[in-house]
């Protein structure tokens, strides 16, 4: 799998700015059939940052009712990536 196919954007949210000041965590959508390997070559490939760990979550879609009845958003999957020490990634650079 292509490396620009393993991660789709980082999820930026106000529980994973906290993970990054506090622990270097960060948070990423990625394609549901990307592993942890791919996923973590992805990261340094892309970034240039050494990777301590990756744990997965497959999110399951909401369920939503609308005026023809009960539609489903799509599952999808996200990755928390613990980064080395000293290392950094930063989203928006001036």
């Amino acid at each position: 799998m292509n490396i620009y196919d393993v991660i789709k954007k980082p999820l930026i949210t106000e529980k994973t700015t906290i993970e990054k000041d506090a622990r270097n965590v960060v948070a990423f959508v990625v394609n549901s059939a990307a592993n942890k390997i791919e996923i973590s070559a992805a990261v340094k490939a892309l970034f240039n940052a050494e990777v301590a760990s990756v744990k997965t979550v497959n999110v399951a879609g909401k369920t939503k009712r609308t005026m023809r009845g009960v539609s489903k958003r799509s599952n999808w999957k996200k990755a928390y990536v613990t980064l080395k020490e000293g290392q950094n990634i930063d989203f928006f650079e001036a």
